[in-house]
């Protein structure tokens, strides 16, 4: 694509979704963010984007008009309306989707790129022939749910994941091939852990020494959303340096069956399940652990253990990698 304009879905004085304090999304801010941040990356791809968000409008029928009436007035080759669902409030993970009425292939293809780099669960592409943006828009045109505003899981992998997300909408949107790799067309074998957890890594683990690393990750770009943006005082390792505040696990991987270079790949992730609570995440691996001692079959993160509900030595239930089925349509 030559030429896009992107727009955020409602506007400042009609509202959209909202999910429950204080670590839902708001709809309209968030979809702003995404609109602007992939603006930035298809113009350093040589696409010619205008970005437009409805401040005035104090109708939902106004506020429909006015974007299309937006986008209609300019020369381009494609329409992108950005939203966020909404459904229930749940620790679950619900997904991304894209809505389209002509344009399936683009829209398979997006989703599947958002699903990929986020962690999402990928929704698929979405037919519908009964929405304004996608009848009116006088070009080709999709809308795009980014995720679930009221999902604690999707919420999570969003804020962790924002910047290579909107990097995958921006490619797929100008139909770069090289800004992601594909995912694996046959299943990858899938390993199970059950048994207690604890947690590890960052600043506060006095578990660790200061300068101790990790055992497959060796650099801070191999994986930088795990990682502070700056390394803790008086510390010069990666073991210290993790952000307790993302999703990460650690097993005692047979490398033989998960070798490192899988577990580095931060495209392939495990999931956790709390079994006291039964609440669900994605997170990736960072580390070999905890020791047999132990007696535990996990080590997670302190943000993870808390979003999971639980504490140190709950049980949990681990599966890496994820099954397809996560990443596949659902």
């Amino acid at each position: 694509m030559d030429s896009i304009v992107l727009s955020s879905g409602h506007g400042l004085h009609i509202r959209g979704a909202s999910g429950p304090p204080p670590w839902g999304l708001d709809e309209v801010d968030e979809a702003r963010k995404v609109v602007e941040a992939v603006a930035t990356h298809l113009r350093k791809l040589g696409v010619n984007v205008t970005t437009y968000h409805d401040d005035i409008s104090t109708s939902q029928d106004e506020n429909l008009h006015r974007i299309v009436d937006f986008h209609n007035s300019k020369t381009r080759d494609l329409d992108v309306s950005v939203h966020f669902n909404c459904y229930e409030t749940t620790s679950e993970p619900r997904g991304c989707e894209v809505l389209y009425l002509t344009q399936e292939a683009l829209a398979d293809d997006l989703s599947e790129r958002m699903a990929y780099a986020a962690g999402f669960l990928d929704r698929g592409p979405k037919y519908r022939d009964d929405l304004y943006f996608l009848n009116q828009t006088e070009v080709e045109s999709v809308l795009v749910e980014t995720c679930f505003v009221d999902s604690e899981a999707d919420v999570d992998l969003y804020h962790q994941n924002f910047d290579e997300l909107c990097k995958a909408i921006a490619a797929a949107l100008a139909g770069e091939e090289t800004e992601i790799g594909e995912l694996p067309v046959e299943p990858l074998t899938t390993v199970r852990f059950i048994g207690k957890v604890s947690w590890f890594g960052g600043p506060q683990d006095t578990g660790v020494s200061p300068d101790e690393g990790l055992a497959f990750l060796y650099e801070i770009d191999e994986a930088p959303s795990l990682f502070l943006p700056n390394q803790p005082p008086g510390t010069t390792g990666l073991a210290r340096r993790l952000n307790p505040n993302r999703h990460y696990v650690a097993c005692r991987w047979d490398y033989d069956v998960t070798s490192k270079d899988m577990l580095a790949d931060q495209n392939l992730m495990a999931i956790v399940r709390a079994v006291k609570t039964g609440k669900t995440f994605l997170a990736r691996p960072a580390d070999w652990g905890p020791h047999e001692d132990t007696d535990r079959a996990a080590d997670v993160s302190p943000g993870l253990l808390d979003a999971l509900g639980i504490e140190t030595d709950d049980e949990v239930e681990i599966l890496y990698p994820a099954p397809l089925s996560v990443y596949g349509t659902s």
